[in-house]
């Protein structure tokens, strides 16, 4: 190993966790257990190659922007249509109903993946294919972290697609607010008549809802007992999805 590369991840590593404040050199040595002379080398360089930067007046060192643009474009990297697939497998063997990862466009879902169910009677859908946001499992795990406001820009646009299909405003925030408390969501008919599902939302590492991973199939075999017994399943896997893309926040709802 190259530990001169090492002893360069330690200090800035260090640097970046001491509260964001700047730190002098003494202090950084004591913190790192290296010599004054090897921490004011390697903080020379850390900074020549922009990582930290050196206050003049006080010769004090503080992480630089860099840092977080290595991050960002890491967490970018992270799509969770590529990383989704074992724990999708996973949610459909445990649960023998079709898995979707959906994203959310304007006020539809489009459905980026999905693991279609063994069983006899499945609920269609098509990957690429999209379904009212406001009328699905996943959609409306999705919508639950938009703005407050963000549903009562398309009202126009809402309308009854079963008899089931909530399409007042004020009912379909208080719902959202609902989903957003309680950490999932589910539809019963409100898309497809017969056919339910329950959704959670999955985040990234800078905190964003940037999918929702949910099932569905028909509400004779999703009853509402079948429902609550597999809403913690959902969210459990949508927690450690979103774990994998870099999540370290602690929201999960109350049914985790």
């Amino acid at each position: 190993m190259d530990k001169t590369l090492l002893k360069g991840l330690m200090v800035l590593e260090t640097i970046s966790r001491l509260d964001g404040e700047a730190h002098t050199l003494d202090q950084v040595a004591a913190e790192v257990g290296l010599t004054r002379s090897n921490t004011h080398r390697t903080l020379q360089t850390l900074a020549h190659a922009g990582y930290l930067r050196r206050d003049t007046e006080t010769g004090a060192y503080r992480c630089t922007l860099k840092m977080f643009e290595l991050g960002a474009r890491q967490l970018a990297g992270m799509d969770a249509r590529r990383l989704a697939p074992p724990f999708m497998r996973e949610l459909a063997r445990k649960t023998g109903e079709t898995v979707h990862l959906s994203v959310l466009d304007d006020l539809d879902v489009v459905y980026v993946d999905k693991i279609d169910s063994a069983q006899p009677l499945v609920a269609y859908s098509t990957v690429g294919g999209r379904a009212p946001a406001y009328a699905v499992a996943t959609g409306k795990a999705l919508l639950a972290f938009q703005a407050p406001d963000y549903i009562e820009h398309y009202s126009n646009s809402v309308r009854k697609h079963t008899e089931n299909t909530h399409v007042s405003i004020s009912a379909l925030k208080q719902e959202l607010a609902d989903i957003a408390r309680i950490g999932y969501a589910m539809n019963r008919g409100e898309w497809r008549p017969g056919i339910g599902g329950i959704a959670a939302p999955v985040f990234n590492g800078l905190d964003k809802v940037v999918a929702a991973l949910g099932i569905s199939g028909p509400l004779e075999r999703l009853t509402n007992q079948k429902m609550a017994q597999f809403a913690p399943l959902v969210q459990q896997t949508a927690r450690e999805l979103s774990a994998h893309m870099g999540y370290r926040g602690g929201y999960f709802g109350l049914a985790a």
